[in-house]
């Protein structure tokens, strides 16, 4: 009788135990969801001029709304979607995971090319660009939100307008100034552009229309 009781408490300690183990796996799997996209982001006020409505975004990818996740590749807004990619003699610079190798390896081949490339500007999220709101802000998130977008050399490439063709009434809007002459400003013939072409991107120094973004490179140019 003795050994009997002895025995049920043991099993009675076993179930108690496997339903606490049960029971930490399964919060630590809730817990887990809810935490494997987070971001941070604000949004252009075009009134100001400046970055505004910052915030901190963490919730559950399987909770992503239609405008987290870019319209043309499996890249979305979460952090957890993009990989650092380190080049020596370049600070290291985040992509998407999708994309990252095929960037790294267009940019060496440029480097050994001659192409001097002194910054990369990869993954960084905010609305920047689409149409303006009655208050001023900017409505879409740009490609650099997705980890499908990189600036570089941006202090020899700026961002223009007013600029249908490059001249002199061309107005720099950010970065710096773009010179034919200058071996680290991106053209045509630069190695960079293309080694970007032979993967499938596109220079944001072929943009249609009045702006020209001689730093940018993408996988739709804008």
């Amino acid at each position: 009788m003795f050994f009997l009781k002895i025995q049920k408490l043991m099993f009675f300690r076993l179930v108690v135990c496997i339903i606490f183990t049960t029971f930490i796996e399964v919060s630590s799997e809730a817990v887990a969801s809810t935490k494997d996209c987070h971001y941070s982001t604000w949004t252009w006020d075009t009134f100001q001029k400046l970055a505004v409505n910052h915030s901190t975004v963490q919730k559950s990818k399987s909770k992503l709304l239609k405008y987290e996740r870019d319209r043309f590749s499996p890249c979305t807004l979460c952090r957890e979607d993009q990989q650092l990619v380190s080049i020596p003699g370049i600070s290291p610079f985040l992509m998407c995971k999708h994309f990252a190798e095929q960037v790294r390896s267009a940019i060496l081949s440029a480097l050994k090319l001659g192409f001097p490339i002194y910054e990369v500007v990869g993954y960084r999220v905010g609305r920047s660009k689409g149409k303006v709101d009655s208050n001023g802000l900017r409505t879409e998130y740009s490609n650099h939100s997705f980890g499908t977008a990189i600036d570089i050399n941006p202090n020899f490439n700026g961002l223009y307008d007013n600029c249908t063709h490059f001249s002199p009434s061309c107005r720099l809007l950010r970065g710096g100034l773009w010179k034919s002459e200058n071996p680290a400003s991106i053209k045509t013939s630069s190695s960079i552009y293309k080694e970007f072409q032979r993967i499938g991107w596109r220079w944001g120094g072929s943009l249609e229309g009045k702006q020209k973004d001689f730093m940018h490179f993408s996988l739709t140019g804008d």
